[in-house]
């Protein structure tokens, strides 16, 4: 049983006599791991990280390619939905029971204790294929926050009319520079103080975006905003605007999906209250702070800007002064995508490193750890395959971040393949099958159309970013700055 519950984690655990004598029921769960010490706060510091990601400064154009009216709606319907699949998949984290069953670690556990057979394969491919995306656009786009810095000083200097281009690729070295140390934290057991921190800087610049916003509308400057967004034959032709607003429309309804991070959350809370009721209080408060968030940003954005809203009004240059504002607001981007990163990449490193240690479990190289003294720090267990492997893929996505510069518009696609079964099939289904929902009863029957409906939205997302991807790969210019 040990053995199998290790293939299964993220945790990376030494050997039993770690935990001897009487203290073996104070520093174990029932599971035998070490004992939890999450809450649904360091929870909720998780979810704000994964979901409000620097997206929420590119709210103001979706809300221009869809309008007043529909653009509020469209937020609001993928709030609700996200909490309530959410709510869900948090009771699915303990099987068959919510609260006294077995625990499952990781999200493909999950679908394998309610579901099995070949949706658990399915289940990893787009948990997977997503969480590498994403580690692959965090590269990306902190880069580019980061050379908004450099770019910002040299307007300043030299007037808005001059280019000021600056690589991305340096910044991109950077960053997966101090991703190489972060990644040595073992699990995301470990990982709350990194989150409260980005949890704090996406506030921070959310609020400095959301303040510049105010004072460009305070400041009655004339923009032009409808009820239906951007107008065609004005603004954009027919074809575009269809094409705008499902991206649009895919933009926010992957803004809000945090699903493929969600179960290894939840196996960082402490058992007391039930995991289950402290995931959907954290799930509470991370999707309705991110809601406010995206309605004021969105909003408020538009009405500054109008429809020619940028795509990111903080590194896309939608204010230049103040510059020192400028900065600090992308500084607060930069630190937020580095625990973000984190975030999306440790139920990966998990992954891989449980499933070694099962094919190999009497390997040292992959099994030992060596304790290591750090000065100010304390003793810290190093684990040679975990150092070569997490620095080998963080420098992989870094070389894959500098040669696909337009990632970003694989990562909508990516997103599209996944943001239906992870946000929404799975969670459904499984809860379908825990609670055996009669087949045509009313419930059953809105859950499997509220499914297709999402489906429907998941397409029509992919054909979106399948023709910015076709637009991007038409414009793309090798070594040209990226904006």
């Amino acid at each position: 049983m040990a053995k199998e519950m290790q293939k299964t984690s993220m945790f990376i655990e030494r050997n039993p006599g770690d935990y001897e004598n009487g203290d073996i029921c104070k520093n174990l769960d029932d599971d035998g791991r070490p004992k939890r010490t999450g809450t649904w706060v360091t929870a909720s510091a998780h979810i704000i990280t994964a979901v409000i990601g620097s997206g929420v400064l590119s709210l103001a154009w979706a809300i221009a390619q869809l309008g007043w009216v529909v653009g509020p709606a469209v937020l609001m319907a993928f709030s609700f939905i996200t909490y309530f699949t959410s709510t869900l998949l948090a009771d699915c984290y303990r099987a068959p029971d919510p609260v006294h069953g077995k625990r499952n670690y990781t999200y493909m556990d999950v679908v394998r204790a309610y579901l099995g057979g070949r949706k658990v394969q399915l289940c990893g491919l787009a948990q997977y294929a997503n969480l590498v995306g994403v580690t692959v656009g965090y590269t990306i786009t902190a880069s580019i926050s980061m050379v908004a810095v450099k770019r910002s000083n040299c307007f300043h200097k030299h007037g808005h009319h001059v280019k000021c281009q600056t690589s991305n690729n340096p910044f991109m070295v950077i960053f997966a520079c101090i991703q190489i140390v972060l990644s040595q934290i073992p699990n995301f057991h470990n990982l709350s103080w990194l989150s409260i921190l980005a949890a704090i800087m996406s506030f921070a610049y959310s609020s400095i975006g959301l303040g510049l916003s105010i004072a460009k509308v305070a400041g009655g400057e004339p923009v032009r905003t409808t009820l239906t967004g951007v107008t065609v034959g004005v603004d954009v032709s027919g074809s575009e605007k269809i094409w705008r607003t499902f991206q649009a429309i895919g933009d926010i309804a992957f803004a809000y999906a945090y699903s493929t991070v969600l179960v290894e959350i939840q196996d960082t809370i402490k058992s007391s209250p039930p995991e289950n009721k402290s995931m959907k209080r954290a799930t509470t408060l991370g999707v309705s702070t991110t809601t406010l968030f995206y309605v004021l940003c969105g909003l408020v954005g538009y009405a500054a800007f109008g429809n020619d809203a940028p795509g990111n009004f903080l590194t896309g240059f939608g204010f230049y002064e103040p510059f020192w504002l400028i900065d600090f607001a992308n500084i607060c981007i930069a630190i937020h995508l580095i625990g973000a990163y984190q975030v999306f990449a440790q139920p990966l490193f998990g992954f891989v490193e449980g499933w070694c240690a099962g094919q190999w479990p009497d390997s040292k190289f992959i099994t030992r750890e060596h304790a290591v003294d750090i000065p100010c720090y304390g003793v810290y267990y190093l684990n040679l395959f975990r150092l070569v492997w997490r620095t080998a893929y963080v420098v992989v996505t870094a070389v894959v971040a500098m040669i696909f510069p337009f990632f970003n518009d694989f990562l909508g696609l990516i997103g599209a393949g996944s943001f239906w079964p992870l946000t929404v099939y799975f969670p459904i289904e499984m809860h379908i099958a825990q609670t055996n929902l009669p087949k045509y009863s009313f419930r059953w029957t809105w859950l499997k159309i509220l499914s297709w409906v999402c489906l429907i939205v998941s397409l029509i997302a992919a054909a979106g970013s399948v023709q910015g991807l076709i637009q991007s790969l038409k414009t793309y210019k090798p070594f040209q700055t990226q904006e």
